[in-house]
């Protein structure tokens, strides 16, 4: 993380110019700065750093938005690219999106999502005050993508792992718990 909590966006931005577009020199009135805390800053580095793998050489490539909601990250971008590489952009952001769930958005500690007024991701001593989500066993970190393919909707279930920043698939049927 950023020595200065105040510059950390702005180091972000510099690293990876070629994809926020700042004007001029002011790269906070940049399209796409980070409307997030500074814990998760390292994770949208490694988004930043994935994206410009995904997109070497080919295509255009500009984030429109990056902030929290619903106390997780969102990513919106715009730009022309091939199938393939949409694809791993697409995959790279998921990963982002999954890990600010597991990531305190103050300090980047494991965190939770917590409930309150508003949610947010906080690890303990960030939380003030505000209660985990309550999740069924077995149920952690899993994302539920629907899809459709070949004129079928399909469904993809993941599970994000934060230790290996990856997620495996998982079979739809084991996710049935009986009540």
């Amino acid at each position: 993380m950023s020595g200065s909590i105040g510059n950390w966006r702005v180091e972000l931005i510099e690293a990876h110019r070629d994809l926020f577009a700042p004007p001029c020199d002011a790269a906070l009135a940049a399209q796409g700065a980070p409307e997030c805390g500074p814990g998760w800053h390292d994770l949208l580095n490694r988004l930043c750093v994935r994206i410009r793998k995904a997109t070497r050489a080919e295509g255009t490539f500009k984030f429109n938005q990056i902030r929290e909601k619903y106390g997780t990250l969102r990513v919106y971008w715009g730009g022309r690219l091939s199938q393939e590489a949409t694809v791993q952009v697409e995959e790279a952001i998921a990963l982002a999106e999954a890990r600010s769930a597991t990531c305190c958005e103050v300090c980047g500690e494991p965190g939770r999502l917590r409930g309150g007024t508003w949610l947010t991701t906080r690890c303990a001593a960030h939380a003030a005050g505000q209660a985990p989500i309550e999740v069924k066993p077995g149920l952690e970190n899993i994302y539920i993508v629907g899809y459709v393919a070949d004129d079928r909707t399909q469904i993809s279930c993941r599970r994000y792992d934060r230790d290996t920043d990856t997620f495996t698939e998982v079979d739809p049927a084991s996710l049935l718990v009986e009540e």
